[in-house]
């Protein structure tokens, strides 16, 4: 172990020995992990730490729509060829969103939005006030 895992593995054991971490929400249930394996290794802290703080990238939003979709789409009737067909619109749409913004990915995010651009323009330009951004 090195230096770190050491210094938080005895804040640890001081805090289990004081019972700081008795009577915790979700003691003694099974950690829900996430499936992680879409994400880059190397982008795996950083994204966790944006979802806990509620910044996701659209792309995720429009995987989650895809996939309430596909399940709706599966749930439907044969015989009704109305919904079906919506249904099926909905997704090729969504589908294509995605697409369109994995696309977007290969350009950097001041290239894609005017607004930050500007901000950034601005940070730069005055030195090191980090509080704007």
């Amino acid at each position: 172990m090195d230096l770190i895992d050491r210094l938080a593995e005895q804040h640890i054991t001081e805090a289990v020995e004081r019972g700081d971490l008795d009577n915790l929400s979700g003691a003694g249930k099974p950690l829900e992990l996430d499936d992680l394996s879409s994400v880059p290794e190397h982008l795996r802290s950083g994204y966790k730490l944006l979802r806990n703080a509620g910044f996701l990238p659209p792309e995720l939003h429009t995987r989650r729509e895809i996939a309430e979709v596909a399940d709706l789409l599966e749930s439907i009737s044969e015989t009704d060829h109305a919904t079906r067909d919506y249904a099926q619109r909905k997704l090729d749409l969504l589908y294509a969103r995605l697409e369109n913004q994995r696309s977007r990915h290969n350009s950097p995010m001041w290239a894609q939005d005017p607004e930050y651009t500007a901000l950034l323009m601005r940070h730069l330009e005055r030195g090191s006030n980090k509080t704007e951004l």
